[in-house]
């Protein structure tokens, strides 16, 4: 069995919306900026999990663990509550934590997100980063 992990610190990124900009009579789409930075990093710690290996082709299991910061706001009680699990982080939609992560690991991890057929996913409070481990579907 093929088991792949992998961990990158730093404040996960949702996947950001497509941009739309005019130019002449033609309408380009873009993705923002912050977004392709964030899979960019996604894929640089793919490419060391993975080292020489080929991307996988096979049907997928993932799991993600994004642990996300603790907003700066937050009083000292709040702050504690979120720490000991009894507030969740409900701010960032969990799917698309989970596309710019997926989309990142894109020709790197296994030719196509479209491979996943399990997914595991978890958002908790902690010190920003997002783990993965990837796994052949039995």
């Amino acid at each position: 069995m093929i088991l792949i992990t992998f961990k990158v610190a730093g404040i996960p990124v949702p996947k950001g919306r497509p941009k739309f900009v005019r130019r002449g009579n033609f309408v380009s789409t873009y993705t923002p900026k912050t977004t392709l930075q964030y899979e960019d990093l996604i894929a640089d710690g793919a490419k060391r999990a993975m080292g020489l290996s080929e991307p996988l082709e096979t049907a997928l299991e993932v799991f993600f663990y994004f642990s996300m910061p603790i907003p700066q706001s937050y009083s000292k009680k709040r702050t504690e509550a979120c720490l000991k699990g009894l507030e969740r982080p409900m701010k960032k939609d969990l799917d698309n934590l989970i596309k710019s992560v997926a989309d990142g690991m894109n020709n790197i991890v296994y030719k196509d997100d479209a491979q996943i057929v399990t997914l595991h996913a978890t958002k908790v409070y902690g010190d920003p980063y997002v783990e993965v481990m990837i796994k052949e579907a039995e």
